[in-house]
């Protein structure tokens, strides 16, 4: 399957901009005395609604028509929800493997870090920002594919799917930034580590570009695609959402969810 340059660099380009939004997070949470958290929980929601819609409504869908064409009706709707749930397996597998006091995706508040002379130690602070680092770019490998992906098969669909995981990882910038600011004292490297934790995006679409440039087929899009989907929706239900419910109100959070679902809704529709 054949790309163009065009598109091509135009995939590439729309995934390092998801993954560096990580520093918006960063520069967020170092300059900013307290969290605005009715506008984190309405982004967390937005962004929630927008993967759930577009991974159930749209990449589920190309994924099974894809490996309809290629192995048929019944294994190929078979094969499209095995890869779903294979996608929800992995990454539900790395949110396990990471500590929940690592997780990037245990945010904290800007004024919940308390006085690391009394509570915490600077070591320790320090430590759990360079594991949230680590963590994230885990985390965003399979994410950069996601948008690469999405972006080849059709630019509109992963625009959609950029803006999503960049809402979605300026809250990883937060959890990075702030211990190792509070840790340092120093902005720059706070927002430096952040800012570098987010090229795990790009990288995963490098890896993306050389298998699809070598081994693409209907079947291997369609995998690809499925497991995209099932990735997305867990990283919705089990972070997104949970973290938007914690740090503001539940209705925030549902019209964020609604807002999102209408937008991805609207721009599909445009684009059709």
């Amino acid at each position: 399957m054949a790309y163009d340059t065009g598109t091509v660099l135009f995939a590439f380009s729309l995934t390092v901009l998801a993954g560096l939004s990580t520093g918006i997070g960063s520069g967020l949470a170092i300059f900013a005395k307290r969290t605005n958290t009715r506008f984190l929980t309405a982004s967390l929601g937005f962004s929630a609604g927008v993967m759930i819609y577009v991974s159930l409504v749209e990449i589920f869908v190309k994924a099974r028509h894809s490996l309809e064409a290629a192995l048929g009706p019944f294994q190929g709707y078979l094969m499209t929800t095995l890869a779903f749930f294979a996608g929800i397996v992995l990454i539900a597998l790395i949110d396990y493997l990471v500590p929940g006091y690592e997780n990037p995706h245990e945010l904290r508040n800007v004024e919940e870090i308390p006085d690391q002379d009394i509570l915490l130690q600077k070591k320790k602070l320090h430590r759990m920002g360079l594991f949230s680092a680590l963590a994230i770019g885990i985390h965003n490998f399979p994410e950069g594919i996601a948008t690469f992906v999405g972006a080849l098969q059709d630019p509109a669909l992963g625009m959609s799917i950029a803006i999503a995981i960049a809402i979605h990882n300026i809250p990883e910038g937060i959890a990075v930034s702030v211990p190792i600011f509070f840790a340092t004292g120093s902005r720059k490297k706070a927002f430096g580590l952040s800012f570098l934790s987010g090229l795990a995006e790009p990288v995963g679409a490098l890896l993306g570009y050389f298998l699809i440039l070598r081994y693409a087929t209907d079947t291997l899009f369609g995998l690809l695609f499925a497991g995209v989907a099932g990735i997305m929706v867990f990283i919705s239900l089990d972070e997104l959402l949970p973290t938007a419910e914690k740090y503001g109100d539940h209705h925030i959070a549902m019209y964020g969810v609604v807002a999102g679902m209408a937008v991805m809704a609207a721009s599909l529709v445009l684009f059709v």
